[in-house]
């Protein structure tokens, strides 16, 4: 699985980070200041680096030059400063990537695989995930049941495959809506929710009115069982 240090202070900005690219299977560690980021490059091992400038004890820029005399990461950089000398400076100090605030989750997304294709990094995660009787392929995109594949749309799929990688975890219906997007790239409402959620229960469970996989947890969300 491939390791991401998100260096960001605010706490809002980096959970939502840390979900999205958590719900596509990336390994998120984060740090609220430079000195932590550090300590934790010393310790832990990551494939990718993305980089707030503004941080509360540091500058990212100088940070980033500390980050690549230790190791040769990728680095993007995630920041409110969008003055061309800040995007300019950050391409020549060697970035991967300069991305702006505020920002699309669906465009960060995509901005980090783009890096991660680019530079070659190794993705090592599972090939395939299995809860009870269902299973997906991560490769091929597709979900089976039984051996037998299920006919997912695309946006079944992606909120299947969020549940699936957040196994263990209560997921609220927002953290859920925050996450996906049709394809458009237009975030779906509340009662499309209840409709997908109807839908993946009648194709993944044996019993859909008593389902084993997809569970509720009153007054909170969602939480995947098996």
């Amino acid at each position: 699985m491939i390791r991401i240090l998100l260096i960001e202070d605010d706490e809002h900005i980096a959970q939502s980070i840390q979900f999205f690219l958590e719900g596509e299977g990336f390994q998120i560690k984060v740090a609220a200041m430079a000195r932590q980021a550090m300590e934790l490059l010393k310790s832990e091992d990551f494939q990718l680096v993305i980089l707030d400038v503004t941080l509360p004890d540091g500058n990212g820029f100088e940070l980033f030059e500390e980050i690549k005399a230790r190791k040769e990461l990728p680095v993007i950089f995630l920041t409110a400063l969008d003055g061309e000398e800040e995007i300019v400076k950050g391409f020549e100090l060697g970035a991967d990537e300069y991305i702006t605030k505020p920002f699309r989750p669906r465009e960060l997304v995509s901005r980090v695989k783009n890096v991660i294709r680019l530079t070659g990094i190794e993705d090592s995660r599972k090939q395939e995930l299995i809860i009870g009787n269902v299973s997906i392929h991560l490769e091929e995109k597709v979900a089976y049941k039984n051996g037998k594949q299920l006919e997912l749309t695309a946006l079944e799929y992606k909120v299947l495959l969020l549940f699936f990688e957040n196994r263990g975890r209560i997921l609220t219906r927002n953290q859920i809506l925050s996450h996906i997007w049709d394809d458009s790239g237009n975030f779906v409402n509340d009662n499309t929710l209840t409709v997908y959620i109807k839908r993946l229960r009648e194709k993944i469970e044996d019993n859909p009115y008593e389902p084993d996989i997809i569970k509720t947890v009153r007054g909170m969300g969602y939480k995947i069982g098996g």
